[in-house]
């Protein structure tokens, strides 16, 4: 690992670190003492792992074995979130790694020593702390009634409230302005020909909150001519996958 590539990869360490922590300062300090086990000789880069996942493997190693203890006084500078900190720290590292940071769940097995199995089961544990703790209302936007009713189901399912089912612009408009939700999952095309991406559009010119986008068409959003969505479901869907992205869209949005 060159100096120049660990150089590009800090940045995403620092953010990883403070995160894991809940600060600012005690995570730059678990930054320090990886670096400097790197420059020591002291920390062993496996080279069969791309520059990234050896930094992240080197840090966690330290993480771990410190019992996340270094510098225990050092006052916070960011407020941590509590959504995270109440978290298991198996949970907390796995939902960080392969949500905020984008490793694939192999990537996370090898930067946790553990398996793939062990990750994919702190991530989903990992949502359902995130559901429970987010709880919140829910707009859905959909025509067909049956898919409407699945929909809802899992939205459900997660605890959270269904505040409405709209099936056209203007009713997801005046819903979204009676009941003020916390979430919106739309479809594109409406009962009325109308447009479910315009729908959000007028939404959220009055307030601001996430949105899913659940849909046949996902050629329609990802064309390049409009601000793309951050979370977008290509039907048919599968139940975990809409599960888990409820989960990251309300974890980030709060």
């Amino acid at each position: 690992m060159t100096a120049r590539q660990i150089a590009a990869d800090l940045p995403y360490l620092r953010r990883y670190a403070r995160s894991l922590t809940g600060h600012q300062a005690r995570g730059d300090t678990y930054v320090r003492a990886t670096l400097e086990a790197i420059l020591a000789g002291d920390a062993m880069l496996e080279p069969s792992f791309s520059s990234r996942v050896g930094l992240y493997r080197v840090f966690q190693s330290i993480w771990d074995s410190t019992g996340a203890t270094l510098e225990p006084d050092i006052q916070p500078t960011l407020k941590p979130d509590e959504t995270l900190q109440k978290m298991s720290p198996a949970n907390r590292k796995a939902f960080l790694l392969t949500t905020m940071e984008g490793f694939t769940v192999g990537e996370a097995s090898n930067i946790l020593s553990v398996s793939q199995d062990t990750v994919v089961r702190d991530v989903a544990s990992a949502h359902v702390d995130i559901d429970a703790a987010l709880k919140t209302r829910v707009l859905i936007i959909e025509d067909e009634p049956i898919i409407a009713m699945d929909i809802e189901a899992l939205v459900m399912d997660l605890g959270h409230d269904v505040v409405a089912v709209a099936r056209t612009r203007d009713q997801a408009v005046a819903m979204a302005q009676a009941h003020r939700p916390g979430l919106i999952l739309a479809d594109i095309q409406l009962a009325d020909d109308s447009s479910g991406i315009d729908a959000v559009q007028d939404i959220l010119a009055s307030y601001t909150l996430p949105v899913i986008f659940i849909t046949a068409f996902p050629e329609r959003l990802l064309s390049g001519e409009r601000p793309e969505p951050t979370y977008l479901i290509t039907k048919p869907f599968k139940p975990d996958t809409v599960k888990a992205t409820i989960g990251q869209a309300l974890f980030f949005q709060s």
